[in-house]
């Protein structure tokens, strides 16, 4: 059993200060001693250690130890910039589970350190301009550009909506015209598959920790997501984006992670509408990108997988989960033809029986760009809003 204590974001902000402070102090010192060349003749060396040091701060600070074996050949200008003491603020503090604050001074509480520190940094590479959701338009033309693309296969439709549907379900008239009653006081992002990325860029290259994946949120599936809480935030919803990390540093338990994660979450705040957000692995093909073209806008096709009780498990709502993956497909199919692939519909159940509009949104595929992705949730927003 654990105990759980709300941190003050300030005060662990202003604790890492003073560690960082004295990690460069010791680091100075070190270099400064290293360079004696007689230094191991001096008998008043071994009342300062500095390996011991060395080896005691690593214990005690996990985030010093994890740093130097990520940095080992450190330069000098590395040590004077911001690198050094970003990559160990991040080990540090993800140790921590910094709750959600509601108060109403919420505003001047850091409530995600990560997201904090890397804020100032996250658009250094970006080419993108900040669009208002106001602007965002409806009344243009939009094509599918998908080059080498796959066959959209599907066996069931439903007015402009087409579903795979990989289950034994009969998909009848009845369970996909309902209508679900849906509160969208508060909308839930999270991913279960946190470390997701895309094709590099000029504009977004990263350095990868796997096959299309990477454990820098300013490139993976979670800066798509910060894309579309941006845009709903802008729209008036109250968003509640999670960037645990579920699928690192093991893949395998990923779904059971997310499941705890959220459940934490809905034991404070109420949510219908949970949103977890992926990116297409389809074997990892760099060659496939579905992309549909909004005007003068590239950006990549979005996709709902839907889960059922087909594999036994208890999922009483997946009917209401589907429909609403309908509703909002039916609207981004009048808005914006094209911009999702067909629904399907598998036996797994993806922890959505947590919500009542409970859904996986696949966007894009291991081909497409970051840029591509992120231009997604601009016109996903604006369908989620006219469908709200």
């Amino acid at each position: 059993m654990f105990n759980i204590a709300v941190i003050n974001g300030k005060e662990i902000v202003k604790y890492f200060i003073k560690i960082s402070i004295v990690i460069l102090i010791i680091v100075f010192i070190t270099k400064f001693f290293s360079g004696k060349k007689n230094i191991s003749e001096i008998d008043t060396i071994n009342l300062f250690n500095l390996s011991s040091l060395t080896i005691c701060l690593d214990d005690t600070v996990p985030g010093l130890k994890e740093t130097n074996n990520a940095t080992k050949d450190i330069d000098e200008n590395l040590l004077n910039g911001n690198s050094y003491l970003e990559k160990f603020l991040k080990v540090e503090l993800s140790m921590f589970n910094f709750p959600d604050d509601k108060s109403d001074d919420s505003s001047n509480t850091v409530t995600n350190i990560d997201t904090a520190l890397t804020n100032d940094t996250s658009n250094e590479n970006t080419t993108e301009e900040t669009v208002s959701s106001s602007s965002i338009q409806t009344d243009i033309k939009t094509e599918i550009v998908t080059q080498n693309p796959l066959s959209d296969n599907y066996n069931t439709t439903y007015k402009s909506i087409k579903i795979k549907n990989e289950t034994d379900f009969e998909l009848t008239n009845d369970i996909l015209s309902g209508s679900p009653q849906i509160s969208t006081d508060n909308i839930l992002i999270f991913h279960t598959h946190t470390c997701e990325s895309y094709t590099q860029s000029e504009a977004y290259p990263y350095t990868p920790t796997g096959n299309f994946r990477t454990t820098d949120n300013n490139y993976s599936v979670v800066r798509v997501g910060n894309e579309l809480t941006k845009y709903l935030t802008d729209f008036g919803y109250n968003v509640i984006h999670n960037t645990t990390y579920h699928d690192y540093p093991a893949y395998t338990g990923s779904y059971n992670r997310s499941l705890t994660t959220v459940q934490n979450i809905l034991s404070t705040t109420d949510c219908d509408v949970i949103i977890d957000l992926h990116r297409d692995a389809i074997g990892s093909r760099s060659d496939y990108a579905p992309t549909v073209k909004i005007g003068d806008d590239y950006a990549a096709q979005l996709m709902f997988v839907i889960g059922t009780n087909g594999s036994g498990l208890w999922h009483p709502n997946w009917a209401q989960n589907l429909q609403f993956a309908i509703k909002v497909q039916e609207k981004a199919n009048e808005l914006y033809p094209g911009l999702f692939k067909p629904i399907i519909l598998r036996n797994s159940r993806y922890n959505q029986h947590l919500g009542k509009a409970a859904c996986i949104i696949e966007v894009g595929s291991t081909g497409n760009t970051l840029e591509q992705s992120i231009t997604s949730m601009k016109y996903l927003s604006k369908v989620l809003d006219e469908c709200f």
